[in-house]
């Protein structure tokens, strides 16, 4: 029987529950895990209080879309019911409007992609051939021993 861990399992269980509420036998099919370990793992989630439950990003952001236009008692009401407190969804909100505010120059420009990318790719290839070449000199080493090996047994008898 496979173990998973509980990061795992919450990451697959948070895609069927809402926002995202994707379909049992799709997710079950992507992840490769039966449909009814999938509904057992979604039911024990379920049965747990709402505070327990795990946040992905994708629903962060939209508790914060969604709260964005409410009032106060408004926002308190959809906590109540969501299971978040008040401050985690200013918090999410500000990691959101922070995440947003980088300046356009920290952003990477597609010019500096396509270097990062070429450059990327030629240190992957000098480390494929500094691979091979380690393995090379590796073989040899061990061919060199058993052929000493095989002489020095020669000259003890």
């Amino acid at each position: 029987m496979a173990r998973y861990s509980e990061k795992f399992k919450g990451r697959v269980v948070a895609r069927l529950l809402p926002p995202e509420s994707a379909a049992l036998d799709m997710v079950a099919r992507e992840v490769g895990i039966g449909a009814g370990t999938l509904e057992r793992w979604r039911d024990d989630v379920l049965s747990m209080p709402a505070r327990g439950r795990a946040w992905t990003a994708a629903a962060r952001l939209e508790a914060v879309i969604v709260t964005a236009a409410l009032d106060e008692a408004g926002q308190s009401a959809w906590c109540r019911e969501h299971g978040v407190y008040p401050d985690e969804l200013l918090q999410w909100r500000s990691s959101a409007t922070t995440a947003l505010a980088e300046p356009e120059e920290l952003r990477a420009s597609p010019q500096a992609t396509r270097q990062d990318k070429k450059r990327i790719k030629e240190l992957e290839r000098e480390l494929l051939r500094k691979d091979r070449a380690l393995a090379e000199t590796a073989a040899l080493l061990v061919l060199s021993k058993k052929v000493a090996a095989i002489f020095n047994k020669g000259e003890d008898e």
